[in-house]
């Protein structure tokens, strides 16, 4: 009998797939994306010292919801606390997921905020 994998084995496969590649470091941290039900997350994260840097979450902004806005304001909110740090590199590490939707709109608004992929 077939074993059925479901979509969140799957998604987690990819990640440790694209994990085997994308690191990050001090002067240039991985942005690391989660999103949940009912929540957006990120993370700066320096994969050579094992340290988040910076993270951030919809909660934080204010929004207790896991929609397009929350993830905007998301981006931007880790955009103006890595800035603030004196990051402006990072490599973007969307976990599995697709590159679309919530993920697509939290890294353009990192990006419009000044965050350099």
């Amino acid at each position: 009998m077939i074993k059925k994998i479901s979509k969140n084995e799957s998604r987690t496969k990819r990640h440790l797939r694209i994990r085997k590649i994308v690191t990050g470091t001090a002067e240039r941290p991985r942005l690391s994306v989660y999103r949940s039900n009912k929540a957006v997350y990120a993370q700066l994260i320096d994969d050579v010292n094992q340290k988040t840097l910076f993270s951030a979450r919809s909660q934080e902004a204010g929004l207790a919801h896991s929609n397009l806005e929350s993830a905007k304001a998301v981006g931007k909110l880790i955009a103006e606390k890595a800035l603030a740090g004196g990051v402006v590199q990072v490599v973007f590490d969307r976990s599995g997921y697709l590159y679309h939707g919530r993920i697509k709109a939290l890294a353009d608004a990192a990006r419009e905020a000044g965050l350099k992929f």
